[in-house]
């Protein structure tokens, strides 16, 4: 939900480059739209379903989430960069590599297991 977001608003209202030198297509206020999209769609999620758990805490884990996948996103650009290749690979055509499709979650998945798991043992 959050690279949704993000590309959403950014292509909508993105001015102001949020890291230019290493991805020039993301801006603060694609970066803002995604946090404000994980943050709907988790307490959207904790409010429908039935998991005991405050739908605060699902918000909470679901926005630091969503800054690890950017900072995923971003640390595997700036390897392209300093690598001086634009996709990690090609058996995506018009999509980069593979590495280019799941950056964001190789931050976001270990992050927002960790949290839970810290809120379910805390339960």
């Amino acid at each position: 939900g959050a690279d949704s977001g993000a590309y959403m608003f950014g292509k909508l209202f993105g001015k102001h480059k949020l890291a230019p030198k290493v991805s020039p297509g993301k801006t603060w206020q694609g970066f803002i739209g995604g946090l404000a999209t994980a943050a709907v769609i988790s307490w959207g999620y904790g409010m429908w379903a039935n998991l005991n758990v405050a739908p605060v805490i699902l918000l909470i884990c679901s926005v630091v989430a969503a800054l690890a996948s950017v900072l995923g996103d971003l640390t595997e650009s700036m390897f392209k960069r300093e690598a001086g290749i634009k996709d990690s690979g090609h058996l995506i055509p018009g999509h980069g590599g593979i590495l280019d499709r799941i950056d964001s979650l190789t931050a976001a998945v270990p992050v927002f297991a960790c949290l839970l798991l810290l809120v379910f043992r805390t339960l």
